[in-house]
């Protein structure tokens, strides 16, 4: 018995371990996006700040701040800043999901898994569910890395934006600015 007390301790401090909210670690993610003007011109652009969590019962909750897009140029991220995301009003993009706890208990380091998650997206005032396919990948006993296992569409019209975009094609005297748009995400979460 005064073996098994220990042991039993061990176990129960190494479970507490692994246990607990992770953390987006905003240094090592990103979350990006390829807009495509004139039919065919496509250019890739991501966001400066990305927050998150991933807590012990599966509740999945990130946050982008709209005000860090980065284009390179930045007349461009103004422009989008106030004419398609509307800052003022809508400072975030947020998503929400419910991800099952134990398929991330089950991983040991080293292991992969693809999933499909049912997530909510709230952008400029609009809420639509999406399918989002991810890849998982275990680190260590303390990081995980989530990515995207295939591009995730946006519609502009599902978050009301095909003004904003129609303001931008304006005021860049552009033919076209596609409404469907691929975001892609690399996330690194620890603990």
């Amino acid at each position: 018995m005064k073996i098994a007390l220990p042991l039993f301790a061990a176990g129960l401090l190494s479970f507490q371990a692994m246990a607990g909210d992770w953390q987006v670690n905003q240094d090592h993610s990103r979350v990006s996006f390829i807009s495509v003007k004139k039919n065919d011109i496509a250019e890739v652009h991501h966001f400066k700040q990305v927050a998150g969590s991933l807590t012990e019962a599966g509740a999945f909750a990130l946050s982008i701040d709209l005000n860090s897009v980065d284009t390179g140029i930045k007349i461009r991220d103004d422009r989008m800043q106030t004419v398609l995301f509307e800052i003022a009003q809508f400072p975030q993009l947020k998503v929400n999901a419910v991800i099952n706890p134990q398929l991330l208990m089950g991983m040991k380091v080293g292991d992969t898994l693809t999933t499909k998650i049912d997530a909510t997206v709230e952008l400029h005032g609009k809420k639509q569910q999406k399918s989002v396919e991810v890849l998982v990948a275990k680190l260590s006993d303390d990081k995980l890395v989530v990515s995207s296992f295939a591009p995730l569409l946006v519609q502009a019209d599902e978050f009301n934006l095909v003004t904003g975009v129609e303001k931008l094609r304006e005021i860049a005297g552009l033919p076209s600015i596609s409404l469907a748009v691929p975001v892609s995400f690399v996330l690194t979460l620890a603990q």
